[in-house]
């Protein structure tokens, strides 16, 4: 199984910037996507940042594009989330997610960071 811990939250001023890490561990594909999940207070999750294995193909979600930058570390098992020019509503849980290339359904989920964006 894998298992995927993410660390970098906390609580900022709007206009500041975060860096999210996430790690894997446990029996990884060969190769897998990586991407990052949030969900706000009484909202469902949404999608935010996704990176396939190549790390050629990032893909953003509409809400974050131009303000956040999704990259990855094959070698460490890693992905980040800069975040940059943060704003209240992007105030959520972050999670990251562990895609297999040939079995998407056989993924993981990370705990969730939490990050605060006050005005």
């Amino acid at each position: 199984q894998v298992q995927l811990e993410e660390s970098g939250g906390g609580s900022v001023q709007a206009g500041d910037s975060l860096r999210l890490s996430c790690a894997a561990s446990g029996r990884t594909a060969n190769t897998y996507d990586l991407g990052w999940y949030r969900q706000a207070p009484e909202k469902e999750r949404e999608f935010v940042a996704g990176i396939d294995w190549s790390g050629d193909r990032p893909v953003y979600a509409g809400a974050v594009a131009g303000r956040f930058t999704i990259s990855r570390d094959n070698a460490k098992r890693a992905v980040y989330l800069q975040m940059d020019n943060l704003m209240t509503k992007d105030t959520a849980v972050y999670c990251c997610q562990y895609a297999p290339s040939d079995d998407p359904s056989n993924g993981a989920w990370g705990q969730g960071i939490q990050i605060t964006v006050s005005a």
